[in-house]
């Protein structure tokens, strides 16, 4: 049974909200004023700040998916939970890949001077976003809720196999995008302030994914609710129809 729920907002969502906005906030003010230009990219790094959280939460979220999926799959841990949250976690990755891909082609224009080119870095992440569009499309197709759990976790782990392929596409190709800023927690490209702002922009989003993930999932209890009931109306109204065919000859 799908337990009840009547509204999306609950005491955590609203601290975990607030405490993202002023991540958010924190980011702005760090991103925009007070951390410096990049010797090389110059004020363009600031991009920085936003792409590479984006891109953490799309591997997040669909990591999640996977993981859903997978539990989904296992006889003794099947539940419709696990679906829930595979899907909730895919339509959030689904939103930050396409982020990722706005600030991307906005970050080469300005470095490389196009806004899109066939770069493997690129072209990956673009599958990776289509892959998962597909997979929130199988969502929607009529089947019973265990049909497309079903379906739905086979596909997801079908997709996030691109998840290392476009992680690992500049160390494998060619490419022009420019190699993982923090490759090991030794190895790190920058420092000071750009770094502790790069920090900063990783946990804002990582709450933003937290807040949006609790809401989505409240929103998907309730539809199964919505779902349940209307079932349950559908069999209320046969069996009122099966004792009316009794009693009229």
């Amino acid at each position: 049974m799908t337990p009840q729920v009547t509204s999306t907002g609950t005491k955590a969502t609203r601290v975990i909200g607030a405490l993202a906005l002023v991540g958010l906030g924190w980011l702005l003010l760090f991103g925009l004023v007070l951390s410096p230009p990049d010797e090389n990219q110059g004020e363009a790094v600031r991009m920085l700040y936003l792409h590479v959280p984006t891109v953490w939460l799309a591997y997040l979220a669909f990591g999640v998916t996977a993981l859903g999926s997978i539990f989904y799959l296992i006889p003794k841990t099947r539940s419709l939970a696990w679906d829930r949250l595979a899907g909730a976690s895919a339509e959030i990755g689904v939103l930050f890949t396409g982020l990722t891909l706005v600030a991307g082609a906005i970050w080469g224009r300005i470095t490389w001077g196009v806004y899109w080119t066939w770069d493997a870095r690129l072209t990956t992440t673009a599958l990776l976003f289509v892959l998962f569009l597909g997979y929130l499309a199988i969502r929607r197709l009529p089947a019973t809720p265990g049909q497309r759990a079903k379906r739905c976790a086979i596909a997801g782990l079908i997709a996030f196999i691109d998840v290392p392929l476009v992680h690992l596409s500049v160390t494998w190709w060619r490419t022009l995008h420019q190699p993982a800023t923090i490759k090991t927690i030794g190895d790190v490209e920058i420092s000071g302030s750009m770094l502790f702002t790069l920090f900063v922009g990783l946990i804002a989003f990582n709450l933003v994914y937290i807040w949006l993930m609790m809401h989505k999932m409240r929103v998907m209890m309730m539809e199964d609710a919505l779902d349940d009931h209307g079932l349950e109306l559908a069999l209320e109204e046969r069996r009122a129809e099966a004792e009316l065919q009794e009693v009229v000859p």
